[in-house]
């Protein structure tokens, strides 16, 4: 099993960033998705040419500004995927932190990248 982390501090408050994040349905900071469908604690995403993701959210903790989810349906065969978004404040700026535990670890460098690429998303998002 392989842990990744990704951190970037954002020039936003952490409200305006948790909005974005806990909101489990939006897809506008995810790259190639078209759409996500929620089915209880369970979030679909639609991507074409490569199926549907199915992620389990195990807890969205507005409190501590915690998204925690793990990967249960995949395109590819995973053993282990298990993800923890975590904001936290610093001043008048966010610290945004991704950690995504993974198995088999060939998987990761492909994570690490949509991880990247999504967080440049919300820093689009964030400035329009």
């Amino acid at each position: 099993m392989k842990k990744i982390t990704e951190s970037t501090e954002f020039n936003y408050p952490i409200d305006a960033i948790w909005n974005i994040i806990s909101d489990i349905s939006r897809s506008d900071w995810v790259p190639g998705v078209d759409k996500i469908t929620l089915d209880g604690d369970t979030r679909i995403f639609e991507m074409e040419g490569m199926g549907d993701l199915v992620e389990k959210i195990i807890s969205c903790d507005e409190k501590n500004y915690e998204l925690k989810y793990s990967a249960i349906k995949t395109a590819v065969p995973i053993e282990h995927h298990l993800a923890l978004i975590k904001l936290t404040k610093s001043g008048d700026k966010t610290l945004f932190s991704w950690s995504t535990e993974i198995d088999p670890e060939i998987f990761s460098d492909a994570i690490q990248q949509g991880m990247r690429e999504s967080l440049k998303e919300l820093q689009r998002v964030l400035d329009s």
